[in-house]
């Protein structure tokens, strides 16, 4: 048995972007407290994505891309673009601030943009870790090639590999790109799994998928995943979350006083300057 989940669906501009969690079914997945899906989208020469800078407490954020490029900053003075199969792995834990946008030289023509982006909550001994950022070239990543299947570990474990990427708790997160035909078992080695497809027809044990969802796989199960056109999609997991967590904006917390914390000091500039990007997002009024 499985459950579907339709994402809302937000459009920027021409840019959309599908959030399949928090949802009804799914407050989060293992660690995954936030899935967004971004395009896919061209954009026109001189446009692109412009997310000024703003703050991120209690969790860490993590940007896969299957096409296009990101320019990331933050308060670490970190300046980052990330390309297809990298990771950026950014640990909020008390309290970080960044920028995402889309590179100058980018701009003077027509380029893609495709992936996604989520949020992880870090376990509660870890939401006031010291902020950081990490950046994974899509070269380190492990990777196996068959079949008519390209598995990327992109964090964790699954299928045997390990990422590189430091996780705080036992996490599952693989890109999957299959041939038309091919066929892939789910990994069944963590409790809590949901398979996103991003784009493409796809069958989990011969029922037919809606592409752009989310489907929620019961614990133990190995489904078998078959593409009938070229499939991308993303398995991600990992073991529950030690305790409900409060979202509020872009802050993630087993506290509400916390949140409330995270708001006075946004407002009051106690989160510092992004380096070479001198805008910034206001707290929202509600």
């Amino acid at each position: 048995m499985t459950t579907l989940i339709a994402p809302r669906v937000h459009d920027l501009g021409g840019f959309q972007v599908r959030r399949a969690v928090p949802s009804i079914q799914a407050r989060s997945v293992g660690p995954f407290v936030f899935v967004d899906h971004m395009g896919p989208a061209v954009f026109e020469p001189g446009r692109g994505i412009d997310v000024r800078p703003h703050p991120h407490i209690g969790l860490a954020t993590v940007t896969f891309l299957w096409s296009g490029t990101i320019a990331h900053r933050d308060t670490l003075g970190s300046v980052q673009d990330i390309n297809p199969g990298d990771v950026n792995w950014m640990t909020a834990g008390r309290g970080i601030a960044h920028s995402e946008r889309t590179p100058a030289a980018l701009r003077e023509g027509a380029h893609p943009l495709h992936g996604m982006q989520t949020w992880v909550a870090l376990p509660r001994a870890d939401e006031e870790a010291a902020p950081a950022f990490h950046h994974h070239p899509a070269a380190t990543l492990p990777q196996q090639r068959r079949d008519g299947a390209w598995l990327r570990i992109v964090a964790g474990r699954a299928y045997g590999e390990e990422a590189p990427v430091r996780v705080f708790a036992d996490t599952l997160y693989v890109a999957i790109d299959l041939e038309p035909g091919a066929e892939l078992t789910i990994d069944a080695s963590h409790p809590e799994r949901a398979l996103y497809l991003l784009e493409g027809q796809a069958q989990l044990d011969g029922v037919d998928l809606p592409p752009m969802h989310l489907v929620l796989l019961d614990p133990g199960t190995r489904p078998k995943l078959r593409a009938t056109t070229p499939l991308k999609a993303m398995l991600l997991g990992g073991e529950p979350l030690d305790g409900p967590r409060h979202l509020w904006w872009n802050f993630v917390s087993s506290s509400r006083e916390r949140i409330e914390q995270a708001k006075d000091d946004w407002r009051d500039g106690r989160f510092g300057q992004v380096p070479g990007d001198d805008e910034f997002i206001p707290l929202p009024e509600t």
